[in-house]
């Protein structure tokens, strides 16, 4: 009975996983085109405030096309969360070997060397957190879009799912809530704070700016002149 019991277990376990990684599949061929209209990290929150008893909380996002995303703002995540964006393959090896060996003199502050591919896989179908299989299963949502996406097709996904603030998701929704104006409009100034909480979102403010978040508002910016600003783009195909 138990063997049995077992067997009809393991069945539906293997059928549960080919489901879910079909729809992986799936999605990452639909939405090389299609806008997406949410992410998994954003189910994740609206579930979770649902169960907390917060039934005013929603999760709101606005999908625009990258012809109407300021160029700062493409600028200004690139320069903060990941330079070597447009040369990498997916994984920055570098970046990955520097936080392993700061994580392993320092596991109380750890420090994490995702890139703009991987947090888009990750937010798109993965859920919030840090655990060993999470980071393999990013590892292979990643090589995916990778494969099937354009770098500029990443960076739309990016910045159209990516959460700014709370129940904020996509650089529309967070321009029009911190900035009264459209995505396109952004200054470098708004670009780069809006990049400057991204580490962070539930402690790091735009509304009210940190000491911190005004610091690396500035660094940001500098980084952004540092690529050679929308020149890098361009040169890039980015934009």
């Amino acid at each position: 009975m138990i063997r049995v019991a077992f067997l009809w277990l393991w069945y539906w376990l293997k059928r549960g996983v080919l489901v879910v990684v079909g729809l992986w599949l799936a999605g990452i061929v639909l939405f090389a085109f299609l806008p997406v209209p949410f992410s998994a990290v954003m189910v994740e929150r609206q579930i979770s405030a649902w169960l907390s008893g917060d039934f005013s909380y929603v999760a709101h996002s606005d999908w625009v096309p990258m012809e109407e995303i300021s160029p700062n703002m493409v600028l200004a995540v690139i320069a903060a969360e990941d330079q070597k964006f447009a040369g990498h393959w997916g994984f920055d090896v570098a970046a990955i070997e520097k936080a392993l060996s700061h994580n392993e003199r320092r596991p109380t502050r750890i420090r994490g060397a995702s890139t703009l591919s991987q947090q888009t896989a990750k937010n798109l179908f993965l859920w919030d957190g840090r655990s060993w299989l999470r980071k393999g299963l990013e590892a292979g949502l990643t090589a995916g879009i990778e494969l099937v996406w354009t770098k500029r097709r990443i960076l739309t996904v990016y910045l159209n799912i990516v959460e700014f603030g709370e129940g904020t998701f996509g650089v529309e929704a967070a321009a029009q809530r911190f900035f009264n104006k459209p995505a396109k409009r952004l200054t470098a100034a708004e670009a780069a704070l809006l990049a400057a909480v991204l580490p962070n979102p539930h402690r790091f403010k735009v509304n009210a700016p940190s000491g911190y978040v005004m610091q690396r508002q500035r660094w940001i910016m500098h980084q952004m002149q540092q690529l050679g600003g929308k020149g890098f783009l361009a040169e890039n195909e980015l934009k």
